[in-house]
């Protein structure tokens, strides 16, 4: 027998005996209603428990329909580190946003291993909550709609998610995270809702997405390393911020950060870098932002070391986060503004190590300017805002 023949012969063994070995939990054994009005919180709970009792490889099934779903804590460890949640269908928060509009998350892992979440469209009918943070009442700060935390070997892969009260996908304290062929989708003008945060994480990374939203596209917090973001298209949104960093004097910092062949349409900022105008000892630094489209972009490349929302805290003081080694490589396009390259470092740590390599940004089909304070660099190639380093 040849040895192609035995490895494939070994092949279908070792495929046919995993699937064997693998448990199948569906949340319709459990209870669960796919009428969008059943609450099925429960069921789903339930099914849960019982993957996460297995000590075989599992998976949690939810077929097509509408699930209606207050909080779901997915909770390990689990006895196996191999759970796929298999997701045909969608799951809906509750239409009244006072029922979870307190909690932390709508869906939210914790303390697991091995957990892969696949397809699936979460929709948290953020609307309402939108509605009232707008008309000044006092509002629920809202859920985000789902968070992997404390956990590792996470793959997240071909979900949609809309209309989040908050963030829309939160990855804290994670490591090793895949994120690819992700969806967002939000109203422009919708409040504090990030497309995919990750803090305090290492080893994450972002493909092949596209987020609309009324926030950060991306938003990347303290403690965060070894990031990778390529083939992402943002719009609206604010873009993709590395911040903000400095609202605490001790902060972790960010490093190691790369954001390639991205396309920035129609919003705030593309790349951006942002902390507080305030002491911290946090920093930024190891950064390459190459490969970017802007289209029509309001500030397509930023750093504001003075963000100082309503004034408090921060007027007269500088950021203690310091800046350094940050590539732009390959961006071009156009800008809504006519300053496109903006470098508002602070006095006291001014940002080093800055490089432009091959820019080339127009505002209204004529070249764009740059600002630059406290910023220190160099540029090389074909450089358009002429720089101001």
């Amino acid at each position: 027998m040849s040895p192609l023949v035995i490895s494939t012969l070994l092949f279908i063994s070792f495929a046919s005996s995993s699937l064997v070995r693998s448990a199948k939990y569906s949340v319709l054994s459990y209870g669960a209603k796919p009428d969008g009005k059943t609450d099925s919180t429960k069921a789903f709970a339930a099914a849960w428990s019982q993957a996460c009792a297995s000590t075989k490889p599992a998976t949690l099934y939810v077929p097509k329909g509408i699930f209606s779903l207050s909080q779901v804590i997915f909770q390990g460890p689990c006895k196996n580190n191999a759970i796929l949640v298999s997701v045909a269908g969608s799951l809906v928060a509750p239409s009244d946003y006072g029922l979870i509009g307190g909690a932390k998350n709508w869906l939210v892992f914790e303390h697991v291993n091995g957990v892969t979440l696949s397809g699936g469209t979460l929709d948290g009918q953020g609307a309402g909550l939108w509605s009232c943070k707008k008309s000044g009442k006092s509002c629920p700060s809202g859920a985000t709609s789902l968070e992997f935390s404390n956990s590792n070997n996470i793959v997240i892969t071909g979900l949609t998610s809309l209309n989040s009260q908050m963030f829309h996908i939160v990855i804290n304290a994670c490591q090793n995270v895949k994120v690819k062929g992700v969806r967002v989708s939000a109203a422009g003008n919708s409040p504090n809702t990030d497309g995919i945060h990750v803090s305090s994480s290492t080893s994450v990374t972002i493909l092949n997405s596209r987020i609309g939203t009324g926030d950060d596209c991306v938003s990347i917090g303290p403690g965060t390393s070894n990031l990778w973001i390529e083939n992402v298209a943002c719009g609206p949104g604010h873009g993709i911020s590395i911040g903000s960093l400095g609202q605490d004097v001790q902060e972790a910092g960010v490093q190691n950060v790369t954001v390639k062949t991205t396309t920035f349409t129609g919003t705030e900022n593309g790349v951006r870098i942002k902390s507080w105008g305030r002491p911290s000892n946090g920093f930024a630094r190891n950064i390459l932002f190459q490969h970017a489209v802007m289209n029509n972009v309001q500030n397509p490349i930023i750093i504001d070391q003075n963000y100082c929302p309503g004034n408090k805290n921060c007027p007269g003081q500088a950021s203690g986060v310091q800046i350094s080694d940050v590539t732009y490589q390959d961006i071009h396009g156009s800008s809504a503004k006519e300053i496109a390259v903006k470098f508002d470092c602070s006095k006291k740590y001014p940002c080093t190590g800055i490089k432009l390599e091959d820019i080339n940004l127009t505002y209204q089909n004529q070249p764009a300017e740059a600002s630059c304070t406290n910023a220190r660099g160099a540029a090389s190639g074909l450089v358009q805002p002429t720089s101001c380093l």
